[in-house]
């Protein structure tokens, strides 16, 4: 026979298993509630990210007349500038790998990162701007072919095109994976901080390796067709002579986080 006690007990133990279930089902409806918000504020979050199309410069090379030709293409850009210069380098890469290309490199994203350092304003007025770091991929690298025309091509196209798109970049710097690396593919220098202009005079000796013989023609770079013979970089697109400044990763060191978040 069933006492008193275990027939209150069985019924507080059913009201508990139903308020339970009450308060699980009422969880769930807040949870979904809070999913379906989340899926409808997605589209509008994503649409302020980035911008209508915009038209953006790229500066292709030619490896067959050792050109660098503009290109007019339209992009929706992110906002912040970090982002920005990174999805305009990899339209740049895309041009690379394209069919038909005139700069052929089998990669498909070459571009890792790229971070802003401000260059401090000297005494005399000179300076100031922006040092813009481009943290190429192992894979652009690797697929680069060798020799000091191709790649200085490249390293140029990257210079001539972000600098076109963003003013305010004054210099530009080059890393592999994060790391200081000698060379691109064994030719042009990657120790070195170049120097951009709005009308660059593209010369050899300012990327080359010491020991490259100097000379490089160059077309469709804004410039007449010119061969030219130089001892010397010289400006609006030089090395600055300077090694990885203070502000850079020695090597193995990998890039700065501060400088990686900055926008």
């Amino acid at each position: 026979m069933i006492s008193k006690f275990q027939k209150y007990l069985f019924f507080a133990m059913l009201v508990a298993c139903v308020g339970m279930a009450a308060f699980l089902i009422r969880l769930r409806n807040r949870a979904q509630d809070r999913l379906a918000a989340q899926a409808t504020a997605a589209p509008a979050e994503m649409a302020e990210t980035t911008s209508p199309p915009t038209t953006v410069t790229l500066y292709v090379p030619n490896d067959l007349d050792d050109s660098l030709t503009t290109v007019d293409t339209s992009l929706s850009l992110p906002a912040g500038r970090n982002a920005q210069a990174r999805v305009i380098l990899e339209k740049l890469v895309e041009a690379y790998n394209a069919p038909g290309s005139t700069h052929p490199m089998q990669v498909a994203s070459g571009i890792d990162d790229v971070y802003f350092v401000p260059v401090p304003q000297g005494k005399d007025g000179t300076g100031g701007g922006e040092m813009a770091v481009i943290d190429l991929s192992g894979a652009l690298a690797a697929a680069q072919p060798s020799g000091i025309e191709p790649e200085t091509l490249t390293l140029l196209s990257m210079m001539a095109t972000l600098h076109a798109n963003l003013p305010a970049v004054t210099e530009v710097h080059f890393l592999v994976d994060g790391q200081a690396r000698e060379t691109l593919a064994g030719h042009a220098d990657l120790t070195r901080t170049y120097l951009a202009g709005e009308e660059p005079s593209v010369q050899r000796s300012a990327l080359r390796v010491p020991g490259e013989e100097n000379g490089l023609r160059v077309t469709g770079y804004g410039l007449p067709v010119a061969s030219q013979q130089v001892s010397e970089p010289a400006s609006p697109l030089r090395a600055t002579g300077s090694r990885l400044p203070a502000t850079l990763p020695a090597p193995g060191s990998g890039l700065p986080a501060a400088a990686r978040s900055g926008e």
